[in-house]
């Protein structure tokens, strides 16, 4: 700095008094707090959203399923179950448990829906590999979905995109 700055930068501060501050700023880079207990809350919310209680029924090995909203047009449905409509996304619940079940598809859901897919497959499986052949994530998944207001419709698969083991779901766009 020549003379003349420090010339104009004495001009420039005089009169300036030092303030005294006993503030410590933190650092820039330090992580962000993880909501630990949000997050808890939110998962036994989301785990709850969808109830086993209510209305089980017995849902034999071949039959179909279909569910749809009222104002969803029976065209709409036909679509549907004809396969006419892109699966943008599939979820296998082949090998979980009921409430790795449940898990699974509140997720896939929510994933979908942020992905703005609105139609997706989930494959619930016949209940071949289970106890007396008899399904039971089939009753259960229908019975979920069925509670999900994103869900419009859903029906069987056709029998080259699983059949009766699996189902098409319409969404709501977002």
């Amino acid at each position: 700095m020549g003379d003349k700055d420090s010339d104009t930068f004495k001009s420039a501060v005089e009169g300036v008094r030092v303030l005294n501050q006993d503030k410590v700023f933190p650092s820039a880079n330090q992580p962000k707090p993880v909501p630990k207990q949000t997050r808890r809350d939110e998962k036994d919310v989301i785990d709850n959203l969808l109830s086993d209680g209510y209305g089980d029924f017995e849902t034999e090995t071949g039959e179909e399923l279909v569910h749809f909203r009222s104002g969803v047009q029976k065209s709409v449905l036909r679509k549907l179950r004809r396969g006419e409509y892109t699966v943008a996304a599939e979820l296998d619940l082949h090998g979980h448990t009921v409430d790795q079940a449940r898990s699974a598809l509140l997720n896939f859901l929510s994933n979908a829906r942020r992905s703005r897919h609105t139609c997706v497959r989930v494959i619930h499986g016949k209940g071949l590999g289970s106890p007396g052949k008899k399904p039971v994530l089939k009753q259960k998944v229908l019975h979920w979905l069925r509670q999900r207001d994103e869900v419009l419709a859903l029906c069987s698969a056709r029998p080259v995109d699983g059949g009766t083991g699996a189902a098409y779901v319409l969404l709501k766009k977002r």
